[in-house]
């Protein structure tokens, strides 16, 4: 009789522990993420944060560094997908970054992204220089979401890490 009960709580204590580590596919998660810029001349750069799908399509934006909108209409492939209408972006703005700094910021998206093929695009921009659409890009893939990633342009690489 005794070890019925201890099968049967130890059975109840596994299915509770299964039903707590299970996630609904909508659940948020977060992750702290590290941007660290190049060493460059110029003024401070504009970077945006989207979330893209598996066909490379934009399904929203994450964060924006950079609270002048005058300067929007320069992150090109952005600024058509987001055109300043499409999505209330005020409350996920920050400052822009400049030359050789780091910004920690913190992104949001759907646990039933990972591991489907999406992703997160960098693109930044500096006023009067070049533009990168995609400066990197992180899969957001279980096995490699903490590795580096090196950026192409202003960003010199991006680190994440589960918030």
């Amino acid at each position: 009789m005794k070890v019925f009960y201890t099968t049967v709580v130890l059975l109840g204590l596994a299915c509770m522990s299964l039903a707590f580590s299970i996630r609904p596919d909508n659940a948020p998660v977060n992750y702290k993420c590290m941007v660290q810029m190049m060493n460059y001349t110029g003024e401070r750069a504009y970077v945006v944060v989207s979330l893209m799908d598996p066909e490379g399509k934009y399904v929203k934006t994450l964060y924006v560094q950079g609270d002048d909108k005058e300067w929007y209409p320069d992150l090109k492939a952005w600024w058509k997908f987001s055109n300043g209408s499409k999505e209330n972006i005020d409350a996920i703005t920050g400052a822009t970054i400049g030359n050789g700094q780091r910004n920690i910021i913190s992104l949001t998206f759907d646990a039933s992204q990972m591991d489907s093929g999406y992703k997160l695009r960098f693109e930044s921009a500096v006023e009067n220089q070049e533009y990168y659409m995609v400066d990197a890009e992180v899969p957001l893939e279980t096995s490699t979401i903490r590795n580096t990633v090196q950026g192409k342009g202003y960003i010199r690489h991006i680190r994440m890490m589960p918030n």
